[in-house]
């Protein structure tokens, strides 16, 4: 799983050949640590189809901010450096899988 900051964030969504999903976080928040999992399952079973990140967005809010993230769990993807799909609150890894095939397929 890639680990995203307001410093490499740029550099990190722009390189990327795949669909990144980006997971917009805070420790302290209670729907983040029960999407963590599926999160977690989608990073490993889907690693050569989608690149998956974490911004915690305590620690980044510049980036958070940028994006207009204003409630989380925030789950942003991104294509050929752009958002494509932003979707608030949480979702569980069907859902989340769903997001991510829609985007990967167009």
């Amino acid at each position: 799983m890639l680990i995203l900051t307001d410093s490499n964030f740029d550099e990190e969504i722009k390189k990327s050949t795949l669909p990144v999903l980006v997971d917009f976080y805070a420790d302290w928040c209670g729907p983040c640590k029960m999407m963590e999992p599926h999160i977690e399952a989608l990073a490993t079973e889907l690693k050569d189809k989608v690149i998956v990140a974490k911004l915690d967005v305590d620690a980044n809010n510049s980036t958070a901010g940028k994006f207009g993230v204003m409630s989380i769990p925030t789950t942003i993807i991104f294509k050929n450096g752009s958002p494509v799909k932003q979707v608030v609150g949480y979702h569980d890894k069907a859902a989340l899988l769903k997001l991510i095939t829609e985007v990967a397929g167009s």
